[in-house]
């Protein structure tokens, strides 16, 4: 090593005998080798990284969203943009992971599929937390989770809780717009329907956006969500298309055809309704 080498890295921490490590700040230990193929494929491992991969970028999009959510009740909206900027960030993370999966070829794939069994994507619960905190519900899904009564009880606490949009409509009523009284303290279990009360009031923020800057900007943000998430689920089924063709998905589902059939689900109809109407 020259002496130029030396003078750089005189002051690096050599000596971690009674110091944290990198290594154990992260739990790498755990988290590197948690990747244990079922099979003696080489590309299962693979397709386990890119799962888990996702997992943890949904558990920052979790962290995100409910944080987000909390602030908007509480009327603190400029706090939340800020998160809901970072979740539409890592959510390009994701939809990228589709392009590293899809190299997996159907060849491959067919070679360790039998070896997953049941489990499938399909019961992926941060998925279904992330999709509750959008408003959209589906009682179903909870059946799949019964097998942990502690998560059950998560899942179910997030299935009756408020979503995102909610908070945001209770946001539109603390401004002074007449929302339809039905919406307030509405039973969050069910899907939310456009409303014509909730287009109005939103098409006012967009013709007056320096009036209402900040519902303005917290409506983009939202916007950006759904994009986001929308083309997150036409690169997962085109992924899965491409690897599977029209199979049924592991775990029952029917694969491409109900990846298809969510695709037409708006989280946040009267904001795109008014792009038309403005």
């Amino acid at each position: 090593m020259s002496n130029g080498d030396s003078k750089t890295n005189e002051n690096v921490h050599t000596d971690f005998k009674e110091r944290m490590t990198y290594g154990e700040y992260l739990n790498l230990d755990r988290l590197l080798s948690s990747q244990n193929r079922l099979s003696e494929h080489h590309d299962e491992m693979l397709f386990i990284v890119i799962h888990q991969v996702s997992e943890l970028w949904m558990k920052l999009i979790l962290h995100e969203l409910r944080a987000a959510i909390d602030l908007i009740r509480e009327g603190e909206i400029q706090e939340a943009l800020k998160m809901l900027s970072r979740v539409s960030k890592t959510q390009t993370q994701i939809i990228h992971a589709w392009d590293v999966l899809s190299t997996l070829t159907p060849a491959e794939y067919i070679q360790f599929r039998d070896d997953l069994g049941q489990a499938s994507g399909f019961q992926s619960y941060q998925y279904r937390m992330v999709e509750f905190a959008l408003g959209y519900k589906t009682p179903h899904v909870l059946k799949i989770y019964e097998k942990d009564p502690e998560l059950h009880q998560e899942l179910k606490n997030a299935y009756e809780a408020p979503g995102i949009y909610d908070a945001a409509i209770e946001r539109l009523v603390e401004a002074g717009f007449k929302i339809n009284p039905d919406l307030i303290n509405r039973d969050y279990t069910t899907i939310y329907q456009s409303d014509a009360t909730v287009e109005k009031a939103w098409e006012q923020v967009y013709k007056d956006v320096d009036k209402y800057w900040d519902l303005y900007q917290l409506a983009e943000k939202l916007v950006d969500i759904e994009d986001w998430f929308q083309q997150w689920r036409f690169r997962h089924m085109k992924t899965v298309e491409r690897i599977i063709g029209h199979k049924t998905g592991t775990g029952g589902s029917s694969g491409v055809g109900y990846l298809k059939k969510v695709l037409d689900h708006r989280f946040f109809p009267e904001l795109w309704d008014i792009r038309t109407t403005l």
